[in-house]
């Protein structure tokens, strides 16, 4: 039997292995979403938590652990995000576009930050991974449990509420 029977079957040294291999993948999955590294490693916990009690549903035969378990991750994820409207830190390496005084790009940052935080849980995913980590759509469908053709509607979508946010606030790109 090999290791994803064992696991669908309840056995705990399998559940201890593979939480040992896919541990750091679905953390930095995680952490591309919430974007907070305490977070993060709780999440993990809970996706792995959610794993362990799916694991009927799991299907050994199809041997597809990966998407399943990034699916669950990504699940967590955005039920935390959709508990807690908190604001979504983007990068501190991101290229400067402008010669903006420090104080106008922190002040433009703000803004932008403040707009993300206003979409909802399913926009801000989509805009997060695509945009901000750059993610194929291929892979946000997967995580998401969408189609590829959803997320372009939700990133149209969720570019659109960030431009009217941002114009209300009068930042102009």
């Amino acid at each position: 039997m090999d290791l994803l029977q064992r696991f669908a079957a309840g056995d705990l040294e399998a559940f201890e292995s593979l939480f040992r291999q896919y541990q750091g993948e679905v953390y930095r999955w995680i952490m591309r979403l919430v974007r907070n590294s305490p977070t993060a490693e709780d999440l993990t916990v809970e996706t792995f938590w959610r794993m362990y009690r799916a694991r009927a549903q799991f299907d050994p035969a199809k041997g597809a652990l990966g998407p399943w378990l990034r699916r669950i991750a990504t699940n967590a994820a955005l039920d935390h995000l959709r508990r807690s409207r908190r604001e979504v830190p983007l990068p501190d390496d991101l290229p400067a576009t402008s010669k903006q005084p420090p104080a106008e790009q922190l002040e433009l940052r703000r803004e932008i930050l403040a707009a993300i935080d206003k979409l909802s849980p399913p926009l801000r995913a989509v805009i997060l991974l695509a945009l901000v980590e750059e993610e194929s759509y291929e892979n946000i469908a997967q995580a998401l449990g969408i189609s590829e053709n959803a997320v372009r509607v939700r990133l149209f979508r969720g570019v659109r509420v960030l431009r009217k946010s941002l114009s209300q606030a009068g930042v102009h790109a």
